[in-house]
């Protein structure tokens, strides 16, 4: 008889856990989980919403360095290269960002349009940028798209970080976003046929990827405009 106590007990015990299931379970209906999921989802257009006007724009206006005075002080050797200890000393002393492998800049700067590019959807125009005579070319972005990897705005205001979000997901629908908006009220109202030749004076944001390299190429560099004007 004794063999079998242990069993009477676990049986015991089920019963017990049976017994009092209903009142320490509660059972939510798969709609209702789904629901909730739904209302937890995150929304990149509301954000970038909040966050536009006010904070967004507000600070690449305020915080913009001339790009031509950036430009002055790099550096480029016949091939195009630039140092990378002489791209982080830049960006050192003029409290630019440094984003995993890429130096983030804000910037500002008037330009003649000298030529301008729509082959493809990732459209470009040429800029002489007033200020800068050196061997970098300056282009800027005309949309109607902006690289999907193209993050720089994001990053380079300084207050949209990693740690803000569940994860790299919502990260990246942020930048993503961020660029739709730059495409869909900054450049759509280029008129790209009739810009070669006109001056643009420009707010926004660039980056330049070291990958590691001891030696960064600098031939060009692609501004993400966040505010243009066009005139004769």
């Amino acid at each position: 008889m004794k063999k079998y106590m242990p069993w009477m007990i676990l049986a015991i015990l089920i019963l017990i856990f049976v017994a009092v299931l209903p009142s320490s379970v509660t059972i939510v209906p798969i709609a209702q989980v789904e629901a909730r999921q739904q209302s937890e989802k995150f929304d990149p257009v509301a954000y970038v919403d909040g966050i536009w006007e006010s904070r967004l724009v507000a600070d690449v206006q305020e915080k913009a360095v001339d790009l031509a005075a950036i430009l002055g002080q790099i550096e480029v050797d016949a091939n195009g290269k630039a140092q990378k200890e002489q791209l982080v000393e830049i960006a050192k002393a003029d409290g630019l960002i440094t984003v995993g492998e890429a130096h983030i800049y804000m910037v500002k700067g008037t330009g003649k349009v000298v030529a301008v590019d729509d082959t493809s959807r990732v459209g470009t125009l040429t800029l002489e940028l007033q200020g800068y005579d050196g061997p970098i070319t300056v282009k800027m972005y005309t949309g109607p798209r902006i690289p999907s990897d193209q993050t720089a705005v994001r990053d380079a205001v300084g207050f949209i970080n990693f740690g803000d979000f569940r994860d790299q997901t919502e990260y990246g629908m942020v930048a993503s976003e961020i660029n739709k908006r730059v495409a869909n009220q900054v450049l759509s109202g280029l008129d790209k046929a009739t810009l070669e030749g006109k001056t643009l004076t420009f707010y926004g944001a660039m980056s330049v990827r070291t990958f590691n390299l001891p030696e960064i190429d600098m031939k060009e560099i692609v501004i993400v405009p966040i505010l243009v004007e066009v005139s004769e």
